[in-house]
């Protein structure tokens, strides 16, 4: 009887055990299944052309990624290119990055052109979706000119150093060398082809992801964002010179698209924005010192020019088309007060659509202004300044007729006869007046001033014989 009940003791404590080993199992499983999901990788977008709004969002993210405790940064491209000083600022932020950054260009159909091109070659790891191409880095400013440099046939030693740079190509030249130095280090930075980096700069070479693949100008292909992350799963980085190895298979994505302060960047910085807002600054302003106490259009010009003002101290603005602009509404304003036959007004509409072609010092693909929007302000302001702002002019110089200072001047009849004081009649209206002569009933009198109500005539032909 004793042995049974400890065998039964024994039994019960063994499946005690036994218990406590599934659940421990279980638990040990489920840690490790949430170690593995810890891992918080923050996705950004880049989205056509690369400028002001897309850096600050870029740089802003970034660094509250970084401060939040993400593992790595993904950066999804699809962008013909843009600003250089963006760029720029953009490859500074990835390249001081302690965690790493990914991009990669997709979805299928999407580019990675002259800017996008350095963007990846900077990024730890650099993917491409199927479908997918990159290339064209070549500075924009210099496309279509006659520089040597552009051409694939490159001087040999013996002619480089008997021919000197032409002087109209030495700006090329510098922007083509300054650009594949800065897309050569970046290259070999992460161990990438430099030498196809330095043809898409010089030759304007753009490939497909699967040759791109094979140059070994990006580091893998991937059809989605999940076989992108299981792909890169446990291959090593550098950062900042420390060797890194990735654990992404099982991480959590968590995307961070623009808020509303890129938004508003990105609606303000746009050339064409930039360029109505400016105008409207300088109309409203102008109407609000024509006519003094409007208070609106100066209130709405002076934020709308505030505002043009902000946006061109981001943009490459060429300062000598502002100047231009400027000049030309004081040309077509000039035009209304100086009689020129049209040379005024045709002077100030050439300078302001030379001043607005100008604008932008870039040729970025978005960063221009549109010619059918210029054409149409030049034609506007041409009709305003010299149709509308000279109706107003001349209106000006017109007698008045009503008010007060109507009344001076004009021709009554005295209803009664009197010395100092009386009734007369002007404009079929009964007025008190006072007089220093002898006035007669029906007898013609001038108004000479006004007291409140009350008017001062003289004879008129008092008046005449004076």
């Amino acid at each position: 009887m004793l042995l049974t009940k400890s065998v039964g003791h024994f039994k019960a404590l063994l499946l005690f055990v036994a218990l406590q080993l599934v659940f421990l199992s279980a638990l040990a499983q489920t840690d490790e299944k949430s170690s593995k999901q810890i891992n918080t990788i923050v996705q950004l977008e880049i989205q056509d052309a690369i400028g002001p709004a897309t850096s600050d969002y870029i740089e802003r993210s970034m660094d509250k990624s970084i401060e939040s405790g993400a593992y790595a940064i993904l950066i999804t491209m699809d962008t013909p290119g843009g600003l250089d000083t963006s760029m720029r600022q953009i490859i500074k932020k990835i390249i001081a990055s302690p965690i790493p950054v990914i991009t990669y260009v997709t979805p299928g159909g999407a580019r990675a052109a002259s800017a996008g091109t350095y963007i990846l070659y900077a990024s730890h790891i650099a993917a491409m979706a199927p479908g997918t191409n990159l290339g064209a880095a070549t500075p924009v400013q210099i496309i279509g000119s006659d520089t040597p440099l552009l051409d694939k046939k490159k001087p040999d030693k013996a002619d480089s150093e008997t021919e000197s740079t032409p002087p109209e190509n030495a700006m090329a030249h510098k922007a083509v060398n300054d650009a594949v130095a800065y897309i050569r280090s970046l290259a070999n930075m992460h161990g990438r082809n430099a030498d196809w980096a330095e043809k898409a700069v010089r030759d304007a070479a753009s490939l497909p992801a699967e040759e791109a693949l094979k140059l070994h100008v990006i580091d893998l292909i991937a059809s989605d964002r999940t076989d992108l992350l299981n792909q890169i799963d446990q291959q090593t980085v550098n950062i900042q010179g420390r060797e890194m190895s990735l654990e992404t298979r099982n991480a959590y994505v968590n995307s961070i698209s623009p808020d509303w302060r890129s938004e508003l960047l990105a609606v303000i910085t746009n050339p064409n924005i930039a360029y109505i807002l400016m105008l409207v600054g300088i109309y409203g302003l102008i109407f609000e010192f024509s006519n003094p106490g409007s208070v609106v259009p100066g209130t709405i010009g002076g934020i709308c020019l505030l505002l043009a003002l902000y946006a061109f101290q981001v943009l490459p603005v060429n300062y000598a088309g502002i100047a231009l602009i400027i000049l030309g509404v004081a040309l077509m304003i000039a035009e209304t007060f100086v009689p020129s036959i049209g040379i005024l007004g045709l002077g100030g509409v050439t300078a302001f659509v030379i001043g607005s072609v100008i604008l932008m010092d870039t040729d970025a693909p978005g960063f221009g202004i549109n010619i059918a929007l210029v054409g149409a302000f030049a034609l506007s302001s041409a009709a305003f300044f010299i149709l509308a702002l000279g109706l107003l002019v001349k209106s000006r110089s017109r007698p008045v007729v009503t008010g007060k200072e109507e009344l001076l001047g004009k021709i009554g009849t005295a209803m009664e006869d009197f010395s100092d004081m009386g009734m007369v009649r002007i404009h079929s209206e009964l007025w008190r007046a006072t007089t220093d002569h002898a006035l007669h009933k029906n007898q013609q009198v001038l108004v000479k001033g006004l007291n409140g109500l009350t008017l001062s005539v003289t004879p008129l032909n008092y008046q005449e014989k004076d």
